[in-house]
């Protein structure tokens, strides 16, 4: 079956009816790569495959006592098992919820007492089933290939786009996961705003967790493009990737910062075939200007730069044509069908001017769209604190537009500290850190201080181990474009920054270690 000239239409009226009609029309064409393993072995399903193992999921799950409305846990690695048990769930009108299995064992425990699961799937969840109100079946990854071949789901329950399909947990950075709600609509509205990272027939690499908004809310837009869908190994290894770039044709390479920071590190990059790339996307966390130059010279393809949230599903982005100071400097525009204002007060205030000079004011990012979550799930209170009466997402995270509209992140505002009376946004301090030749990696923070209130803590992976800089370099460096109250005013040195289970920057495990600096330098 050759693949359309255009994408499909975006006026199904749900998912499972888009699907249907890529079935119909483009079958055979590969939906999933399984990058475990050499080329010659690794598990492909075609989009036909994936909607029978998907409906027969789904009558294994109706016999379960799963219905309409339902909650459905998927604590499983990403895999093509991950794929066809979240179509399974759509298919009987449940609602799957995303658990990333990373997560530790109390934020699993929240996440299922929060959303009572009438079934997880999975084969490593390690849980007490005491603690729970509800008693939760499990369903094995075993259990769920078996079902691959049960008899087709034939009682699919009428469909419309505001049913919810899907919880994505978020990443618990700043306390418990909140459960993000997504129907239909979002997704077809994501799609709209997806950019160039979508075209049809795409073989696009996918590094991060299922579980994530990355996977659960983009399914709609891999339907619409008949994108195939490469799977990078668990755990994921720049190795892997890389070579998955070559063996599989990759047309979107994506990944967070950390990652990309490890693959361009590999001296196996020198040697590989990376022209299948047509463009390569990195977001989710702060990228460095010299690492948007590095991907777009050693991997000889156009870079687009993406910010959103859990919450927001898509917000911004740079496009092919921007220049390069943009595409460096900035997170672009929003996506089509994306409103965005930059608000004083958390987001309560007035709306925040877009610069005419070289004086900006940064403001909380407010973004709304029919792609954003519809709140979260059983938390009416954080639901109306993020999202205020007129619509609007208040994102908590902090920017600044320039004289193009383009749109400069400052940090999350639970991240900015206060030296001095001076509001220091620690991403500012990270990009300037960053390109020092002696610092490899940098992360930011404040810790509470006597006198100043506030003082900054820099810790930095080295370029060098056996060459580490001093802390004098370092504010000598910052001290050369920036304020004198934005110089760190500690430093530690690590072989290696903390990550969450979303692979970004952890910083509240760093706050221990930035409390004792805090100690040593009031000393």
């Amino acid at each position: 079956m050759p693949l359309p000239a255009a994408p499909f239409t975006d006026d199904y009226a749900n998912l499972l009816e888009l699907f249907d009609a890529v079935v119909v029309q483009c079958g055979d064409v590969e939906a999933f790569v399984d990058g475990n393993g050499p080329a010659t072995d690794r598990a492909r399903m075609t989009f036909a495959q994936w909607e029978r193992a998907a409906d027969g999921v789904a009558t294994r799950l109706s016999a379960m006592g799963v219905g309409e409305g339902d909650v459905v846990g998927i604590s499983l690695p990403s895999s093509i098992e991950y794929a066809v048990a979240y179509q399974g769930v759509v298919r009987v009108g449940a609602i799957a919820s995303g658990m990333n299995p990373k997560l530790g064992l109390a934020e699993t425990e929240h996440i299922i007492a929060k959303s009572s699961p009438k079934v997880i799937i999975t084969d490593q969840l390690v849980v007490d089933a005491s603690k729970f109100d509800s008693p939760v079946a499990v369903l094995s990854v075993d259990e769920l290939r078996n079902a691959y071949v049960d008899e087709p789901f034939t009682n699919r329950p009428r469909i419309v786009d505001t049913d919810l399909l899907a919880i994505v947990w978020t990443s618990g950075t700043t306390g418990k996961p909140k459960g993000a709600m997504f129907d239909h609509a979002c997704l077809r509205a994501m799609t709209r705003a997806a950019g160039p990272l979508s075209a049809v027939g795409d073989r696009r690499l996918s590094p991060l967790p299922f579980a994530h908004v990355g996977y659960m809310t983009r399914v709609w837009d891999e339907l619409m493009h008949v994108i195939t869908t490469i799977i990078c190994p668990t755990p994921w290894t720049a190795v892997g990737a890389l070579r998955l770039i070559e063996e599989e044709r990759v047309t979107v390479g994506q990944g967070v910062p950390a990652q990309w920071q490890m693959m361009l590190a590999l001296p196996e990059l020198a040697t590989t075939d990376t022209s299948s790339l047509r463009i390569v996307s990195s977001g989710a966390a702060r990228i460095p200007p010299e690492m948007v130059d590095a991907m777009r010279d050693r991997f000889n393809s156009p870079v687009v730069v993406r910010y959103t949230s859990t919450e927001a599903c898509v917000s911004t982005g740079t496009s092919l044509d921007d220049p390069d100071d943009v595409i460096c400097n900035t997170v672009g525009t929003p996506g089509d069908g994306i409103e965005m204002e930059l608000r004083l007060d958390d987001g309560r205030g007035r709306v925040v001017e877009q610069a005419d000079s070289g004086d900006t004011e940064v403001g909380t990012v407010c973004l709304r769209s029919r792609a954003m979550m519809r709140g979260y799930w059983q938390e009416p209170e954080l639901s109306a604190d993020a999202i205020d009466a007129d619509g609007w997402l208040l994102t908590g995270d902090l920017g600044f537009l320039d004289a193009r509209g383009d749109l400069h992140l400052a940090g999350r505002s639970t991240e900015m500290y206060i030296r001095g009376g001076y509001n220091v946004y620690p991403i500012e301090v990270e990009n300037h850190l960053g390109q020092h030749d002696l610092v490899d990696r940098v992360a930011v923070t404040g810790s509470a201080a006597p006198v100043l209130g506030e003082i900054g803590v820099a810790f930095v992976v080295p370029a060098d181990a056996a060459n580490p800089p001093t802390l004098e370099q370092l504010r000598a460096w910052c001290n050369e474009r920036l304020a004198s109250y934005k110089a760190p005013d500690a430093l530690v040195l690590l072989d290696e920054l903390p990550l969450t289970a979303m692979s970004k920057i952890d910083k509240r495990a760093l706050a221990p270690a930035a409390a004792e600096a805090e100690k040593a330098w009031e000393r």
